[in-house]
Order: structure tokens, then C-alpha cells, then sequence
């Protein structure tokens, strides 16, 4: 979820979003890095008993490394371009490069993942382009 601030407000909605999804259980253990946001947002949902008291917030800034992997395309690709102009600039090119990666990774229903052909007709049928 792409924000326009790191705050305690906006890490309360992400985790308000995370954990609304019908796949989720209640957290154990919430692995974060060490944003002084997290602490702020984790109170914040205990007390409106979003999530249990039991759940713990652990700050690391290395056991999230799976998913710092995961943006390291978004890094590559972003950092040529020298930043971007507007917000919805970058919500809207950042939305098109991870929908592409999730093509690439397989996550797509009907898209295998390391199959290129599928995901071409995939890509192809998204924006009706004539092949």
C-alpha cells in the first residue's frame, strides 16, 4: 500500500487493511522495522481491540528482509527515472510494475510462473492489443 506519509495514522490503516482480509488469523508476532510509526499504530489497534493484547510487535530491521527482497525490482526500475512528480504518478507506475511482477512470479490465475507465452496473452487480452 503506497502512502504519501510514514506515519502513525498511515500504518494504522495499512495494518487496518491487512488485517480486515478474509485469509488472515489473528497475528502472533508482527515482524517491522524499526519506523517509530509501528510502536504508535500496534497501541493504537490493541486499544480499539483490532488486534489481541497477546500479539507482539518485533522490531528488526533484518528478519523483514523477505520482503525488502521482494521491492528490490521495484528499486531497480524507480531509481533511473530520478523520482517522481505527482503522488498519483507514483501510485499509478508503481501499481503497473508490481502487477508485472506478480505476472513474472506466477501469482496470476491462469499465468504459470516462468511460462512467457501465457503471461504475453495475458498482457495482450488486459489492453485488448491486436497480436
Amino acid at each position: 500500500m503506497l502512502s504519501a506519509k510514514r506515519d502513525g495514522k498511515a500504518a494504522t490503516r495499512f495494518f487496518r487493511k491487512v488485517l480486515k482480509g478474509q485469509h488472515t488469523q489473528p497475528p502472533r508476532v508482527i515482524t517491522v522495522d524499526k519506523n517509530a510509526a509501528y510502536p504508535v499504530a500496534i497501541e493504537t489497534l490493541k486499544a480499539e481491540e483490532t488486534i489481541g493484547e497477546e500479539s507482539e510487535l518485533r522490531q528488526s530491521k533484518y528478519l523483514n528482509n523477505v520482503i525488502e527482497q521482494d521491492h528490490r525490482n521495484i528499486k531497480r526500475i524507480v531509481k533511473p527515472m530520478m523520482g517522481f512528480k505527482t503522488f498519483n504518478t507514483a501510485r499509478r507506475t508503481l501499481s503497473g510494475i508490481e502487477v508485472m511482477n506478480m505476472i513474472r512470479k506466477g501469482q496470476v490465475k491462469g499465468v504459470k510462473q516462468g511460462v512467457s507465452m501465457p503471461g504475453v496473452k495475458f498482457i495482450e487480452a488486459i489492453f485488448e492489443i491486436a497480436a
